[in-house]
Parts: C-alpha cells; structure tokens; sequence
C-alpha cells in the first residue's frame, strides 16, 4: 500500500474549517458599516478583508490549533484530518505556515493600517495553540485571545479597508467592547469539553471556577459589554441605535435566566440563540456608528 504524499483538498477543506470563518467575516462587515463611507467601487478591497478575516486569518488558527492538538486528538477524536492521517506528515504545519504567509500577503496589499491588525491576529492565534504560550490551557487569556482576534481585529480591520485610514476612536473603543464581550462566548464554548479539559489539564474556566460561577460569569461579561456599548451609543446621541442593542441585550436576559437554571445541559442552547442576538447588537451598532462617521 502506498502512503499518501500529499493531503487530499477534501482533508484540506476539513482542516481549514470554514464553519468557524462566520464571526470574523461577520465582523469585518460591522467595521465596514460602521465606517459610515460609500463602498463605490471599494467592493475588491472588501472582498479581500473578508478573504483575509476568514478564510486566511481564521483559518491559520484552526490549522495551527489541530497541528499543535495533533497528539490529544489522535486520543480523542482520532478521525480528524491531522491524527486519521489523511494530512499526513508535517503536512498540517507547512499549511499553517503557508496560510500564516497568504495572510501577512494580503493583508499587506491591504494598506498600512490593516498590515499590524493581522500581524497582531496571527500571533494572538499562534500563542493561543503553540508552545511555549498555549494561551487555550488557560481560560481567562485564551478566551480574551479568541475574542480578540474574532470580534475587534476584523471589526477595526473592516473600518480601516472602508475609511483607508485608522478607524476613529469611538469605532475602535466599540469594536474592543464587543471583543471583551466575546471572551462569556469562548466561556460558552467550554461547557461541552469539561471531562475531556480536566483529563488534559486545560484550565478552562468551567474547569478552574466550577460550572455554575463560570456561567455566571460568562453572561456577566457578555451583558456588561452591550451595557457599555448602550451607554456609549446614547452618549454619542444615537438613541434609537442604543435602545435596538438594549432590547437585544434584554431578550438575552430572558435566555440567560433559562441558561443559568441548568448551564450544563443548556450551553449549546444559548450558544445558538443568545450569541444571534448579540452579533445583531453588533451589526445595529456599527449603523450607528456609521452616522457619527458621516
């Protein structure tokens, strides 16, 4: 039998992961909303920020994270790309090293401002996976690494490709806030790997504050995020804006009360329905945003 040299695209794909590639396109498209500037014939620089946001950016991380997992996957879930064998050899490094160069390529093309955002993304996701860092044994850092990289890298990289210019104060300060608020979804993440995290010393927060106070804390960051955000809009007169998140953020409540009952069984519950109506509070934001920027 002969062993395959090289991955098969299929593998490729599987690898690349491109279900995780949604928050961060989505957003760029905030960052590019809020920027408050007609596309005109911009739609090739968008079309490479989301290209850069996703498929490039994105998928270096989930690339280097199955490399650097190789040996618990091959434990745990022995059927993914790197430990099946179907990357084989050090087939899943070169990809992350590759896909780590498209990234720094494109995002080069993409203006001087945009260039160290996704320097700054490729190294939040290579210190969350690889050695000495692995930000992801850590609750508390790898969480704010993710929410980083997934929520206000993209968002300031979009209004940055829209603006050509660095984003203003208030659009990089709302883009930060909705990062934060990303670390009580990482938390979220979690709840269905607790056995798997304590056997492998990953410190996730359900693991190092309990199951119950993680939960706590996981809503309380998301809801003081959108709080801040709320105020802010106000502040910055923009009141039917602020009162759209705030309608949001209450209806999250309600989810949150049925979640913290019983957040073991209902995490991946109010993953799919509390985490929709905050990437809405997102995108009702960057419209207001866009008004302060026009």
């Amino acid at each position: 039998m002969t062993t395959a040299v090289l991955p098969a695209p299929a593998a490729v794909l599987e690898l690349l992961k491109p279900i995780t590639w949604f928050p961060p396109m989505w957003a760029f498209g905030c960052g590019a909303v809020s920027a408050g500037v007609a596309v005109d014939g911009r739609w090739g620089l968008i079309a490479a920020g989301i290209l850069l946001a996703g498929p490039l950016v994105c998928a270096t991380s989930q690339i280097a994270n199955d490399w650097y997992d190789r040996h618990v996957d091959a434990i745990n879930e022995p059927g993914r790309p790197i430990p099946s064998g179907r990357i084989p050899g050090r087939w899943g490094l070169w990809l992350a090293l590759v896909w780590t160069g498209a990234s720094l390529g494109v995002a080069a093309l993409l203006g001087p401002v945009v260039f160290p955002a996704a320097v700054l993304g490729l190294a939040l996701a290579w210190a969350y996976s690889a050695p000495p860092f692995r930000l992801k044994r850590n609750g508390w850092w790898g969480n704010l690494a993710v929410g980083l990289s997934y929520e206000s890298l993209p968002w300031f990289t979009g209004a940055a490709v829209l603006a050509g210019a660095m984003p203003s104060a208030e659009i990089v300060l709302v883009a930060l806030l909705y990062g934060l608020g990303a670390h009580g979804i990482m938390t979220l993440n979690d709840f269905k790997a607790i056995e798997g995290d304590v056997r492998m010393g990953v410190g996730s927060l359900p693991v190092r504050l309990g199951v119950d106070a993680a939960a706590r804390l996981a809503c309380l960051v998301m809801a003081a995020a959108q709080i801040a955000v709320v105020v802010l809009l106000g502040l910055w007169d923009r009141p039917l804006h602020a009162l759209i998140v705030a309608v949001l953020l209450a209806a999250q409540g309600g989810l949150m009360a049925r979640f913290l009952a019983s957040p073991r069984e209902r995490a991946v519950w109010f993953s799919g329905l509390g985490v929709t109506l905050y990437v809405l509070g997102m995108l009702a934001a960057a419209f207001g945003l866009a008004g302060l920027e026009a």
